[in-house]
C-alpha cells in the first residue's frame, strides 16, 4: 500500500474528522492566554490608576507570575498521574474564573486574587496542552501543532494592545477581562468532546521515582520567581536583596522541579529544557528592552517602536509554519539553525542599542530573531515530546516552562540593574545585549546535545 502525501497525512491528522474541534479549541485556548497578555500590559496603566497608586503597578505582574510556575508544577504532576483530560477542562475554567475576578475588581487585593486564577489556570493549562498532543496527534504531525500553536500568538501580538486600548480608552479597562470570558466558554466547548474520547489513565503505571517534595519546591519556586520580577521592577539597594534571597530559594528549588543533569546540559531532555530557557530569555529579554532602544535612545513614537516587534511576530509564525510542512527534517539541526538565527538578530541589536547605531536596522534583525524562535521553540517542542515517557511528559513540559520563565525573569531583572547601575539605555543595552548574544551562541553549540 502506498502512503498518503506527507502534507495530506497531516492535515488528515490536525483537521480531520475527530480532530478539527480538538485542534481549533487548542488554538483558541492559547490564543486567549495571548490576548490576556498582551491586552493587559496595555490596560495596566489604567487599571492601577483606578485602583491603587503607581508604586502598586508590578504586583498584578508579579502576582500572575508566581501562581503560573506553581500551576506549571502542579499541572504537570497532575497529568503525569491522572492524565489531560481534567485539566483542559478545569485550568481553562479557573483561568476564566480569574478573568471574571479581575474583570469585577473595585479593589487592588480582588485584582490580585483575580490575576493570581489566571496564572495557576495558565500554567497548569500550557502543560496540559502539551500532554494532549502528545497523546492525540501522531509524532509526525506534531512539527505541525506546534506551527500552529506558534501562529496562535500572531492574531494576539497584532491585535491585543490596540484592541485593549479601545475598550480602555471607550468603555473600560474591566473589558480587556470580561471580553475574552465567552471565548473562554468555546474553547472548554471544544475540547470537551475530545477529552471524552481519551483513555482513562491506567491505574497501574508507574510514575517516575524521584519526584517526592514537588509542591515544597513548587511553592520556593514560585516564591523566588515572583521575587525576581518584583526586583526587576525596583533599582535600590532593597531589590538587590531581595533577588539574592530569590537565588537562595530557587536553586534547592529547582533541583527538584528540573530533570537530573540540566546543570551540566547533559545529553536528551536536559538540554531540551535548556535550551528552551536560552531561547526564551534571549528573545524575550531583548523584545522587552527593544522599544526602550529605539524610544528612549532613538526618538521615535511608542507606535513605531513597537513595529519590530510586530514583525518579529510575523517571522516566527512564518518559521514555524514552514517548518511545520517539513517533519522529515532532523530537529536537532532545525533547533541549531534556530539559535544560530537568534543569535545574529540579537547581535544586530548592537548596532541599535547605541547612541550611535542605526536605529532601521532592528526592522530586519529582529524579523531573523523571529524566524529563529519559529524554528527553535517549535524543535523544542518537537524533541521533548519525542524522548519523554509517558508518565513523564507532564514533569518535563513544566521543567521547560519553569526554565523559560526563570531565565527571562533573571535576565529582565539584569537589564534593570544595569540601566539603575550605568543611567542610560544607550550605555546599559549593549552590554546586556552582548550578554544575551553569548547565550544565544552556548544555545547553538548545544543544540546537538538535545536530540539522543
Amino acid at each position: 500500500m502506498t502512503a498518503a502525501p506527507a502534507p495530506t497525512a497531516v492535515r488528515a491528522e490536525l483537521f480531520g474528522p475527530g480532530r478539527l474541534g480538538t485542534t481549533i479549541g487548542l488554538l483558541l485556548l492559547i490564543s486567549l492566554v495571548g490576548f490576556e497578555s498582551m491586552g493587559v500590559g496595555t490596560a495596566m496603566p489604567a487599571v492601577v490608576a483606578d485602583l491603587g497608586a503607581v508604586s502598586l503597578y508590578a504586583w498584578p505582574f508579579v502576582a500572575f507570575m508566581a501562581a503560573a510556575v506553581f500551576g506549571t508544577v502542579l499541572g504537570g504532576r497532575w497529568c503525569d498521574r491522572a492524565g489531560p483530560r481534567a485539566a483542559l477542562v478545569l485550568a481553562p475554567l479557573l483561568f476564566g474564573v480569574g478573568l471574571v475576578v479581575a474583570g469585577t475588581a473595585v479593589s487592588m487585593p480582588q485584582l490580585l486574587v483575580g490575576r493570581a486564577l489566571q496564572g495557576l489556570g495558565s500554567g497548569a493549562q500550557a502543560v496540559a496542552v502539551y500532554v494532549l498532543v502528545a497523546v492525540v496527534y501522531a509524532e509526525r504531525a506534531r512539527p505541525a501543532v506546534f506551527g500552529l500553536i506558534s501562529s496562535a500568538w500572531v492574531l494576539p501580538s497584532l491585535l491585543g494592545p490596540p484592541v485593549a486600548g479601545v475598550l480602555t480608552e471607550t468603555l473600560s479597562w474591566h473589558w480587556v477581562f470580561l471580553g475574552l470570558v465567552p471565548f473562554v466558554l468555546v474553547a472548554v466547548a471544544l475540547v470537551v468532546p475530545a477529552v471524552r474520547r481519551l483513555a482513562p489513565p491506567d491505574a497501574h503505571r508507574e510514575i517516575a521515582p524521584g519526584r517526592r517534595g514537588l509542591v515544597p519546591a513548587a511553592l520556593g519556586a514560585s516564591a523566588g520567581v515572583a521575587s525576581l520580577s518584583w526586583a526587576s521592577q525596583r533599582n535600590d539597594a532593597v531589590a538587590v536583596v531581595v533577588a539574592a534571597v530569590a537565588v537562595v530559594i530557587l536553586v534547592p528549588a529547582l533541583v527538584r522541579l528540573f530533570p537530573r543533569g540540566v546543570f551540566r546540559a547533559a545529553r536528551g531532555i536536559p538540554t531540551v529544557v535548556v535550551a528552551r530557557g536560552l531561547l526564551a530569555g534571549v528573545f524575550f529579554t531583548v523584545a522587552s528592552y527593544l522599544p526602550l532602544m529605539l524610544h528612549g535612545t532613538h526618538g521615535w513614537s511608542l507606535a513605531l517602536a513597537g513595529f519590530p516587534l510586530i514583525a518579529g511576530s510575523l517571522g516566527w509564525s512564518a518559521a514555524s509554519a514552514w517548518q511545520g510542512r517539513h517533519p522529515d527534517l532532523p530537529r536537532g539541526v532545525l533547533l541549531r539553525i534556530g539559535f544560530g538565527a537568534l543569535a545574529v538578530g540579537t547581535v544586530g541589536m548592537l548596532l541599535v542599542a547605541p547612541a550611535w547605531g542605526l536605529p532601521w536596522l532592528a526592522l530586519p534583525f529582529w524579523v531573523l530573531a523571529g524566524i529563529g524562535m519559529g524554528l527553535g521553540f517549535s524543535s523544542v517542542g518537537f524533541l521533548l515530546l519525542k524522548q519523554s515517557a509517558g508518565s513523564e511528559v507532564g514533569f518535563n513540559s513544566s521543567a521547560a516552562q519553569i526554565a523559560d520563565q526563570l531565565t527571562t525573569a533573571l535576565m529582565i531583572g539584569a537589564g534593570g540593574a544595569l540601566l539603575a547601575l550605568l543611567g542610560s539605555p544607550a550605555a546599559a543595552l549593549p552590554l546586556l545585549i552582548a550578554v544575551l548574544a553569548a547565550m544565544a551562541v552556548l544555545g547553538a553549540a548545544l543544540a546537538g546535545r538535545a536530540a539522543c
